[in-house]
């Protein structure tokens, strides 16, 4: 982990204004695929004190070329980080700098961030709670080492704070997320353990597992508002395939259709990274992949990770 130094600065009454600069150029550059720009974040509600930087969310019709055209007016690209179907920027040669999030029209993590956003805008005594609670924790030394582009402690910490707003908002949109936080981790491993290994004789879950730390295999979790209901392994092969290691959903939330609704975002998830087919390997769940376009496929895997499974499926996407 490296040492950052997090500042926290009072409300700036000019945040608003650079907002509004900010978002004609980028509406300018998208031009008509463009739907709307958000303001969002602390900075965005105000009298709240802030790290100085903008964020922003940009909702298109389409992401095509998103890439390029943000690059082209000072945006630098740094990946989804841990959500999937969000094409995240920054732009640090300004001040205050600016983080910018590009989602396609629909996506429930637009209105994830504007619940929360206004939310906080409708209470000065909630406000007034996440202002001293980031004040504590730029306090704590832990608060400001960064683990692959994330502040562990600090961001952790401030996520408690905001599931318990977006459940008193009432969201409910299903999001699907790469395991970043220790919480995600625990409840992937309970739903994994549980509802696979537990599942089969003699099949012992290891929580530490090379795959856990393999950076070719992502761990997901799928969230039905604030609660996790579902998780997914998938080890990106090469260019061409990845394989789908694992998908459950919790027990309480089965039989919903929250499955499919999983494996539909997976597999539109791996399509968006130009990856053309998906395999995995399958025992007593024929019927429910081959309802969803799966085929008997036989494909090499030398990992040893079937878990004893018999049928290999596949799917181009």
């Amino acid at each position: 982990m490296k040492n950052y130094n997090i500042v926290i600065a009072d409300y700036n009454i000019e945040w608003p204004s650079i907002f509004a600069k900010e978002a004609k150029i980028i509406h300018d550059a998208f031009g008509t695929n463009c739907i709307a720009i958000h303001h969002i974040g602390s900075t965005s509600v105000e009298g709240l004190a802030a790290k100085p930087k903008i964020d922003i969310i940009v909702v298109l019709k389409s992401n095509h070329n998103a890439i390029s055209i943000l690059e082209s007016i000072g945006y630098c690209y740094r990946g989804e980080l841990n959500i999937p179907f969000r094409l995240y920027f920054r732009k640090k040669d300004t001040n205050p700098e600016f983080n910018l999030h590009v989602y396609e029209e629909g996506n429930p993590e637009i209105e994830l961030n504007l619940l929360f956003r206004d939310y906080l805008r409708k209470s000065p005594k909630l406000c007034e709670e996440y202002m001293q609670l980031k004040y504590n924790l730029i306090k704590d030394e832990s608060s400001h080492y960064k683990h692959k582009q994330f502040f562990v402690g600090y961001t952790l910490a401030k996520n408690k704070f905001i599931k318990n707003i977006l459940k008193q908002a009432k969201f409910s949109g299903i999001c699907l997320r790469i395991c970043v936080h220790q919480d995600e981790w625990t409840e992937y491993h309970r739903i994994r353990k549980k509802e696979i290994f537990d599942t089969i004789e003699n099949l012992v879950y290891d929580p530490s597992h090379r795959t856990i730390s393999d950076p070719n295999h992502n761990h997901l979790v799928l969230y039905k508002g604030t609660k996790i209901i579902g998780i997914a392994q998938v080890e990106f092969k090469n260019s061409d395939y990845c394989i789908l290691r694992s998908i459950a959903i919790d027990k309480h939330s089965q039989g919903k259709g929250y499955g499919k609704h999983l494996l539909m975002l997976i597999e539109k998830w791996i399509k968006s990274k130009g990856v053309a087919k998906i395999y995995l390997h399958t025992d007593d769940a024929v019927v429910f992949y081959k309802k969803l376009g799966y085929q008997e496929m036989y494909f090499e895997d030398n990992d040893g990770l079937n878990m004893g499974q018999k049928i290999d499926l596949g799917k181009k996407l």
